[in-house]
């Protein structure tokens, strides 16, 4: 694997492959690695996402333990995967690789393929939040987009403020239009 170091991306989301059932125990495992060898400057944060719900009967009513508890289970979103947050490079790649109940990286052959930006949002390995820097009144334009080269004011924004609802100024009249928040910056 000597062109691993020659790929090197800076820490990027890898996605490791398991044996069924391995998944917590691969975490906890590369967990106490970088740990006891001091890697913390090369593998980041590991994940296995799941979710956790209520066991229900037939009828929809949540199931009991014997304390009388109800009894939640933890479903894997993605079963035999291990999402390692990492730099990678030849020891980064060896230490995840030779990790009991590790079959390989996902990517073509034996090279390791990060995960791109859309898929780490897509997955919800990692939330990407920057900092929403708009306020209603703002004037703001658009920089990309069918709107690309309007300007106005900010009228609204959207709950998850991915989109914004901006009062456009044209030669006859002004208009409403919507726009990503990823397509407009802020005017002079």
């Amino acid at each position: 694997m000597s062109n691993i170091n020659e790929k090197n991306q800076g820490p990027r989301w890898y996605v490791a492959h398991t044996y069924t059932g391995y998944e917590n125990k691969v975490k906890d495992s590369i967990e106490k690695m970088v740990e006891n060898r001091g890697l913390g400057h090369l593998i980041y944060d590991i994940k296995v996402p799941a979710i956790k719900e209520n066991v229900l009967d037939e009828n929809g009513k949540p199931v009991l333990d014997k304390n009388g508890e109800e009894k939640i289970v933890e479903t894997k979103l993605f079963p035999s995967y291990v999402f390692v947050k990492m730099t990678m490079n030849d020891e980064s790649w060896h230490v995840v690789r030779n990790i009991t109940g590790v079959t390989g990286f996902v990517g073509p052959g034996s090279e390791p393929t990060p995960l791109t930006d859309e898929e780490v949002e897509m997955f919800q390995v990692e939330v990407i939040t920057e900092e929403f820097k708009y306020a209603i009144g703002d004037k703001v334009k658009v920089i990309s987009g069918i709107f690309e080269g309007y300007s106005g004011v900010l009228q609204e924004i959207s709950e998850d403020k991915k989109s914004l609802t901006i009062l456009a100024s044209t030669e006859r009249r002004d208009i409403s239009i919507m726009v990503e928040t990823k397509d407009v910056t802020t005017a002079d």
